[in-house]
């Protein structure tokens, strides 16, 4: 029973102040937290998720954009990703498609917009 008690328990582990996470790999800048945070929130997480279940969810989505970035990089022109490439890689889920759609016919919707409004404004 003696020798238990010399031992640090669960509980006394955690005190180093990393939350149990390994501090090495957490000291990475967390680049996504805010916006992760109001999308959990938005699919009905609390206002206010565990930091834990962020970290997760954010390396999670860092390894998705590299493993992305990666194939990307190699099926169209080596070294350089293009829109093109990313559409390729994700043709055959719809739902990915459908988005990535999109937003790309968004985005080219406001550049139109941006252009008209700079004209009236400018006149060209």
């Amino acid at each position: 029973m003696a020798e238990e008690e010399d031992e640090p328990g669960f509980d006394e582990e955690l005190e180093d102040g990393s939350g149990g996470v390994d501090v090495g790999y957490g000291k990475r800048k967390r680049l996504f937290s805010k916006e992760l945070r109001c999308m959990m929130y938005g699919f009905g997480d609390d206002q206010n998720p565990y930091t834990e279940s962020v970290d997760i969810l954010e390396d999670l989505v860092i390894e998705f954009i590299t493993e992305m970035t990666h194939k990307a990089m190699s099926i169209g022109r080596q070294g350089r990703v293009q829109v093109e490439d990313i559409v390729f890689l994700i043709r055959k889920d719809p739902r990915k498609f459908a988005r990535v759609k999109d937003l790309l016919t968004m985005n080219e919707e406001l550049k139109r917009a941006r252009k008209a409004f700079d004209e009236a404004n400018y006149g060209s």
